[in-house]
């Protein structure tokens, strides 16, 4: 009797734990749900992806050792190719966010300015690690730096995934303030893309 009273007990202690957990999946368990795609299909998501990553609102401040943000894009009156240094001879130095010179903070709050082409802003503005360089990066390049853990912050593809879809800094660029263009398609499409991509295998373009 005993026994049959315990397997009772536990049945009905598993039974709402069970179907709380059908009905409250997590984000990553419902993007676990995406289809798993062939690898042309998944280099069109990757084509997606690097469409955000080289636009101007990411790429800009991804930049190499000379620590040095760009200003490119239709938003500063250039043309595609075009691109000048950020004014006032702006240097991010080694730590990549002023300090050692003019602090990226002394004009760039943790919020937009709402002046038309006022200082940007966003929670802890920096610029991106030296590793993470995309400016003037290819396609190839791009993504193999992203797969490779010394480069990405030592993250999983699935903590880039929610790092795109969490980080305050990065959703910046979807929200650049007046007078900037937004980068490409939005948050949660991105954060599909690279998704379905990373599932499919994560493969990288020929160039």
């Amino acid at each position: 009797m005993t026994r049959c009273l315990t397997i009772i007990l536990t049945a009905l202690v598993l039974i709402p734990l069970t179907s709380w957990a059908n009905e409250n999946d997590t984000p990553t368990e419902l993007t676990d749900m995406l289809p798993v795609l062939t690898e042309a299909e998944a280099l069109e998501q990757w084509d997606r992806v690097f469409e955000v990553f080289s636009h101007p609102r990411c790429a800009n401040c991804h930049v190499p050792s000379d620590n040095r943000p760009r200003w490119s894009g239709p938003s500063y009156g250039l043309e595609e190719g075009e691109w000048s240094y950020h004014g006032m001879n702006i240097n991010g130095g080694d730590a990549r966010d002023g300090r050692d010179s003019i602090p990226c903070a002394a004009c760039h709050a943790t919020s937009n300015s709402e002046l038309p082409h006022g200082p940007p802003g966003a929670p802890h503005w920096a610029l991106a690690p030296v590793e993470m360089v995309w400016w003037e990066q290819t396609s190839k390049q791009i993504c193999e730096q992203i797969k490779d853990l010394d480069r990405n912050g030592g993250r999983t593809l699935e903590e880039v995934a929610a790092h795109i879809d969490h980080d305050a800094l990065v959703h910046w660029g979807w929200e650049p303030g007046p007078g900037r263009e937004p980068a490409p398609y939005s948050i949660k499409e991105t954060v599909d893309s690279f998704t379905s991509w990373a599932q499919a295998g994560a493969p990288c373009p020929a160039e």
